[in-house]
């Protein structure tokens, strides 16, 4: 029996779509992959995943149970050069599982604050300090409740700003952007890894609520990215492409997939539409 797909009727309805999508992850079995079609990644084993996208294995093997929930399309610490005594913020920390990568490389006296809209999940990372705590020697590492476009912090107080797959589920990115750029100390940088478009998706995926959960419908084109972070504010923008990951989501058997290949164009696939791409920009000191 053929489903209609649910169709995106305006942003408050994304937004409560995503919180309850990531929510039912949130109490999903630990690397059980996500608990339906309503999550970015749909990853059977997190850890591979995480590994065929340039995270360690040793630095996997060291987290909290269950941190890792197979969300990443990137691997925005290894593009932030981190350094000891910095103050860094994770947008749509999940689970904690780049914060908890994160809070080593800043050492004690440095600060990693993980920020999530969704209570289920601030509750799996929070449960997973102790262990973070007694493991690490560290006591570094916080969550906080709070939306992406209103950042519960205060102008220039941060120093590194990493989010990973979490920014194309907003639906008003511009303002996630400017208060990027409020929040970033002068000179402050961002490391991003996120979903963006080669080219616009076809009417019906747009309009897909389960493809805007699963960090497709919402991905903006290159082009606008750039353009939004030029308007915030920031300079020295570089976006790379890195389409493995999307082949790699293209041979995947997850149902909302196929729902996305069935509306594309014959003899066109998700990787010629959608990329994972590293996002930087600082800051200017001035």
């Amino acid at each position: 029996m053929t489903t209609t797909p649910t169709v995106v009727s305006n942003d408050q309805s994304i937004r409560e779509s995503v919180r309850a999508g990531y929510a039912k992850r949130a109490a999903a079995a630990i690397g059980a992959g996500c608990c339906d079609s309503t999550c970015c990644a749909h990853a059977d084993n997190p850890d591979a995943l995480a590994e065929s996208i340039g995270y360690a294995r040793e630095e996997l093997e060291a987290l909290p149970e269950g941190a890792n929930m197979g969300l990443s399309c990137g691997n925005p610490g290894a593009i932030a050069a981190l350094k000891p005594g910095e103050v860094v913020v994770d947008l749509g920390s999940g689970g904690g599982f780049d914060c908890f990568l994160a809070g080593p490389r800043v050492g004690p006296t440095g600060r990693v604050i993980g920020i999530d809209m969704t209570p289920e999940m601030l509750g799996k990372a929070r449960r997973n300090l102790d262990h973070y705590r007694r493991t690490r020697g560290l006591d570094n590492v916080e969550f906080r409740l709070g939306e992406i476009e209103h950042l519960p912090l205060p102008d220039a107080s941060v120093d590194v700003m990493m989010s990973n797959c979490v920014i194309n589920l907003s639906p008003d990115k511009p303002q996630v952007w400017r208060e990027v750029a409020r929040v970033l100390k002068p000179g402050g940088r961002v490391a991003v890894s996120d979903l963006a478009l080669l080219r616009p998706l076809p009417e019906a995926v747009a309009r897909m609520i389960d493809a805007w959960v699963g960090c497709i419908a919402g991905a903006p084109l290159i082009e606008e990215t750039r353009h939004w972070l030029g308007d915030a504010g920031l300079t020295d923008i570089v976006i790379e492409c890195k389409p493995g990951y999307i082949e790699a989501l293209g041979r995947s058997e997850d149902p909302m997939i196929a729902q996305i290949v069935a509306a594309l164009p014959p003899g066109l696939s998700p990787a010629d539409y959608i990329t994972s791409a590293n996002i930087m920009a600082r800051r200017p000191r001035a």
